[in-house]
């Protein structure tokens, strides 16, 4: 009885941690607004998916709004802010998912990270609040599981986890979980909303009762590099599911379980999460990745100071201050005037020290971004996923805000330390951010770029595009559709030979000659060099797929950021299918 007692309170307690508030106004005929998270915990990048509803019994139209705050150290000195505004007219339900951004997490040496997002309800309703909260380990990924299998299996697999991570020497506190839960039926249908978890897991059953629209998303998610786990008690045929082997920069597994259709393999999942993801824990990788031999920093040299000039403007100034003013300009008779020179003086100074400062720095910055981009043109996608890296380098500027188009996932990646960083892995590293999903497009303002400093970024997006590289009628040739020119491209056929085609034009078609694999494989090495090493494996497992392409250019657009930023190069590598 005692166990059926703790067993009911842990499942009200998992469900409960779901909603983050429910505002019901009498005095308004009952009318309610509800905000509930569809994940029953957030990862800790990324953004959190939240399921806003409301019933307005009203005689006229009510309006409130949501703030939200993120969190990602428990001292307040990282955070991500955004608001939510809505109207719902008398007599009307408002039913509207809304992706939380995520604060950045640059996981200081504490062994975990965390997320702590408070929220706020204000306007025509009552003012109430709400949050929820995560911890995961430095070396956790971020795991989806479905209700069905998270009722069965939660508590065998935490269990299983902690050991695993006690062993290791890496668990915090012992608190971690193995993973958030997720109801199949009331899921989003925006990819951010799974943008901060590495994999997801559900059964077939699961799969087919998602609707066409979060299927769509999760499709989205995993052709940028998730993992999308489906068990069965029997055999899984991902065609008949709607999905292929070929997932892009992601991945499909199957999981066999026992004929009861719940019961999990627990030490084989943790596995497969584990060491059978081709990829690292993404928040791992933009912890681990940008802090030291970063090759886009490093390319781009090291920023240079005039020591010696500054300090000849001081000792100017000290002499003019000093012996000057008191001997020449505010001499012992007339030693009133020091009252008027001594400002002047310190004014000019301060004027010349600013221009030096300006002359040295400039207005803006300059910076250097590598893509890496899958296009989609088979299975009825047509779009880009992309992958971007940028590192800059600013002087002075003017303003915090600018718009993303479209809406991604976007965060700072923590840098070495010197004199020029300002985000870091160090405890104390300190910001304000704020992202607004609005209409499709991202509104960004905030401690994004600071003057005078380096920073680097880390972006993921989703891009329509009727771009690809298609067969003509002629054997052996192709045509590239893409709006800019192809430096060069390596295509790979189904036999496995390796073909190559140089100075790319949009619309002439090009016969590709035979290329030594060694030689080609070790310039697609090199390309691969100057990314991350979270993305340089991507591109490793990419290029040996059958049937498929890969190309360089610098002429393809980045993902736009702040204005005011002159991006001195993008260099782009582009991968995908020959249709």
């Amino acid at each position: 009885m005692r166990f059926l007692i703790l067993t009911l309170a842990l499942s009200i307690a998992a469900q409960a941690q779901e909603v983050l508030f429910r505002q019901v106004e009498k005095s308004r005929a009952s009318s309610y607004v509800e905000a509930t998270a569809l994940f029953s915990q957030p990862g800790i990048v990324g953004y959190l998916p939240v399921r806003v509803s409301s019933l307005n019994k009203d005689t006229r139209p009510l309006s409130f709004q949501i703030s939200f705050t993120s969190q990602s150290n428990w001292n307040g000195s990282l955070s991500c802010s955004s608001t939510f505004r809505f109207t719902v007219d008398a007599g009307k339900r408002l039913n509207q998912d809304v992706m939380v951004p995520l604060g950045p997490n640059p996981q200081p040496t504490r062994g975990y990270g965390a997320s702590n997002i408070q929220c706020v309800l204000s306007g025509d309703f009552a003012m109430t609040n709400g949050s929820i909260q995560s911890e995961l380990s430095a070396d956790q990924p971020a795991v989806l599981l479905s209700e069905a299998l998270f009722t069965k299996n939660a508590s065998e697999l935490d269990s299983a986890l902690k050991a695993k991570l006690s062993s290791s020497g890496t668990s915090h506190r012992g608190n971690e979980v193995f993973s958030a839960m997720f109801d199949p039926a009331q899921l989003p249908e925006d990819w951010l909303g799974y943008s901060g978890y590495d994999s997801l897991i559900l059964t077939d059953s699961d799969w087919t009762s998602i609707p066409p629209g979060a299927r769509n998303a999760i499709t989205s998610w995993l052709h940028l590099g998730g993992q999308l786990v489906i068990c069965s008690s029997g055999t899984v045929n991902l065609q008949s599911l709607g999905l292929s082997h070929d997932a892009g920069y992601g991945s499909v597994e199957t999981h066999y379980m026992p004929a009861d259709g719940e019961t999990l393999n627990v030490p084989k999942i943790l596995d497969l999460v584990d060491s059978g993801n081709q990829a690292e824990p993404q928040a791992k990788a933009i912890t681990q990745d940008f802090r030291s031999s970063w090759h886009l920093q490093n390319s781009f040299g090291q920023k240079a100071f005039n020591y010696g000039l500054f300090i000849l403007v001081l000792i100017v100034f000290s002499i003019i201050v000093g012996p000057v003013n008191l001997l020449v300009l505010a001499k012992s008779n007339k030693r009133h005037r020091l009252f008027l020179t001594t400002p002047i003086i310190s004014l000019v100074a301060s004027l010349i020290l600013v221009a030096m400062i300006i002359f040295q720095d400039g207005f803006g910055g300059a910076g250097t971004r590598h893509v890496l981009m899958e296009v989609r043109p088979d299975q009825g996608l047509n779009a880009a996923y992309m992958h971007q890296e940028q590192f800059s380098r600013s002087g002075i500027l003017t303003g915090s805000s600018f718009t993303v188009d479209p809406a991604c996932f976007i965060t700072p990646v923590p840098l070495a330390k010197s004199r020029w960083t300002r985000y870091t892995t160090d405890y104390n590293t300190k910001g304000n951010f704020s992202l607004q999903p609005d209409g499709g497009k991202l509104e960004v303002s905030g401690d994004w770029w600071r003057s005078r400093s380096e920073q680097g970024h880390y972006l993921k997006a989703v891009v329509p595009t009727r771009g690809r590289i298609e067969p003509t009628q002629t054997p052996g040739e192709f045509v590239s559709t893409f709006d800019f020119p192809l430096e060069t491209i390596y295509l790979l056929d189904a036999d496995g030979n390796w073909s190559r085609a140089d100075d790319v034009k949009t619309g002439t078609p090009f016969t590709a000659k035979e290329a030594n694999p060694n030689e080609t494989k070790l310039l697609i090495d090199k390309e691969a060099s100057a990314l991350s090493e979270q993305l340089k494996t991507t591109l490793q497992r990419a290029k040996n797929r059958l049937g498929h392409y890969i190309a360089v250019t610098e002429q393809a657009p980045g993902i736009e950021t702040r204005k005011g930023i002159r991006w001195r190069k993008t260099r782009t590598i582009i991968t995908g299918p020959l249709n």
